[in-house]
């Protein structure tokens, strides 16, 4: 007998300190739509984002010092797959998001850039482009064909 699925979704959950801004930069910046939202106090401490088939769960603590010397978003990074990568870089960048000039890596195009919590989130697409190579470079490429 085979037994259905039972894990269907894993979602990245982050800490963030000020909700009003991570939301700004999620919702605004990224693109991300505010489909569910907790309001205890008259204002949200915790949300769920989606964009395309992604998620995101972000949530403002109550009790902000027990955070107070943790290095934020150490060691955490979330990997999105995309269809195009550069195309997600154009729009960032026309929303002003500074971000690291994307590369090449493992057969991907890789869009790095941090949120204000120091999460670190990657844009990556597939790509034929050789390991390694950054995008002005392939441009120039492009250009001199």
């Amino acid at each position: 007998m085979d037994t259905p699925p039972n894990i269907q979704l894993a979602v990245p959950f982050f800490m963030v300190m000020e909700m009003e801004i991570s939301l700004k930069f999620y919702v605004e910046k990224l693109g991300f739509k505010l489909m569910n939202q907790w309001t205890p106090r008259g204002k949200i401490e915790w949300c769920w984002l989606q964009r395309d088939g992604v998620s995101l769960m972000l949530q403002e603590p109550r009790k902000k010092e027990q955070f107070d010397g943790v290095e934020k978003g150490k060691g955490i990074s979330i990997c999105f797959q995309c269809k195009d990568a550069l195309a997600l870089y154009h729009e960032f960048s026309a929303q002003g998001i500074e971000m690291k000039e994307p590369f090449v890596g493992n057969n991907m195009w890789v869009v790095c850039l941090n949120d204000q919590d120091g999460y670190r989130l990657d844009f990556e697409s597939p790509t034929d482009v050789p390991e390694e190579t950054m995008y002005t470079d392939w441009v120039k490429t492009i250009k001199e064909k």
